[in-house]
């Protein structure tokens, strides 16, 4: 039961396809929470395609299969006890569990001495607990729960910012989820590196593309993974990665300083080496707490169309700067019209990364007009 290595960013990058107006889709009424005073907060833009390798806070279960146990015979312990793709096994018979080797040594065990293993388990965000016996395969001679499951994953994405006074980096301006599942991946551990890109698979109408790459000096780490949330993967990073188009911060717009308007994103079409490409910004929500699909986004450069046909998989998290300034980072590409896509407030993936800071709160409901 080996843990599985898959590109999540390159598969899974929140892909939509356009089927309402961008008004509609993007226009959500404010919450409660007001962001302030950090108007003059400043961040170094990234772009560095970025490779990412995370353990996830458990193993997850993807899925279930059947065991021959006789000639006549075939069932799944995991589906019968009640276990579902997206659960996250925290323990078994009170050992943690943070690689998938400790699962079979214990299913063995078990399984030789006919007892039911008790595993805790995480749905929804909420534990809960099940039984279950071990069968034997006679075909492979070992002892089996009836589950595939995993505990890593690698990928590709794009660096959106590094801010130095605070030592942290965000990174992708989506939720990494599992590709089996579609459950976001509840981080354990991890780390970024250096990555470069090899080749492009160009966007299509109704086939996004995709960005082909390759990890690049793994021993020498650029920060730690330590949140993944809907705005992205957060962590601790020392110095300013290398190939930064800026070697020094530059001022970042609140998502109410967000104009419609021309502006540029910084992303990698060929091996390390961060581009500027120019792009429209064609609609801008009204939030004032955080939410997803803050921006819409058309690509008009004709080097970057020519290159890639628009916005194309691991492109994801590519900065968004507009008057010199930080604005946000791509999300997503419409499959149907890959030249546009979707894209989050920096303001959020601050927040997320602990750089911006609640201040206000008003015991109310707003609502947009």
């Amino acid at each position: 039961m080996p843990g599985l290595l898959f590109a999540f960013f390159l598969s899974l990058s929140g892909i939509t396809g356009p089927s309402q107006t961008y008004a509609a889709l993007l226009d959500n009424p404010p919450d409660q929470t007001v962001l302030g005073g950090d108007r003059d907060l400043k961040v170094i833009p990234g772009g560095q395609t970025i490779g990412v390798k995370v353990k996830s806070a458990g193993v997850l279960v993807v899925g279930h299969h059947l065991i021959e146990v006789s000639q006549q015979s075939k069932l799944s312990p995991g589906e019968n006890s009640g276990l579902l793709p997206g659960d996250l096994m925290i323990s078994i018979d009170g050992v943690k569990l943070d690689e998938v080797s400790k699962v079979a040594k214990l299913v063995e065990r078990a399984g030789k001495a006919r007892e039911p293993l008790t595993i805790v388990y995480k749905r929804a965000g909420k534990e809960h607990t099940a039984k279950l016996t071990p069968a034997y395969d006679r075909n492979d001679k070992v002892w089996r729960l009836g589950l595939y499951i995993r505990d890593s994953a690698a990928g590709v994405g794009t660096l959106t910012f590094y801010a130095p006074e605070q030592g942290v980096y965000g990174a992708l301006g989506h939720v990494i989820t599992d590709m089996n599942t579609g459950t976001p991946i509840v981080v354990g551990s991890g780390h970024i590196v250096q990555s470069s890109v090899t080749s492009i698979s160009k966007s299509q109408d109704g086939d996004p593309g995709e960005k082909r790459a390759t990890f690049y000096k793994e021993s020498q780490v650029l920060g730690n993974v330590e949140s993944n949330t809907d705005f992205g993967i957060f962590g601790k990073m020392t110095r300013n990665p290398e190939h930064s188009l800026y070697q020094e911060p530059i001022p970042v717009a609140m998502s109410d300083e967000v104009k419609e308007g021309p502006a540029q994103i910084l992303t990698v079409v060929d091996g390390q080496q961060v581009e500027r490409f120019n792009v429209d910004i064609i609609h801008v929500a009204h939030q004032d707490t955080p939410a997803t699909k803050g921006l819409v986004l058309r690509i008009t450069d004709p080097r970057l169309i020519d290159k890639t046909g628009g916005i194309v998989q691991g492109m994801s998290g590519s900065p968004i700067v507009q008057n010199g300034r930080l604005v946000g980072a791509v999300t997503h590409v419409f499959v149907n019209d890959p030249k546009s896509g979707y894209g989050c407030f920096i303001e959020w993936m601050l927040k997320d990364s602990g750089v911006v800071h609640q201040e206000h709160t008003f015991p109310y409901n707003l609502k947009a007009v």
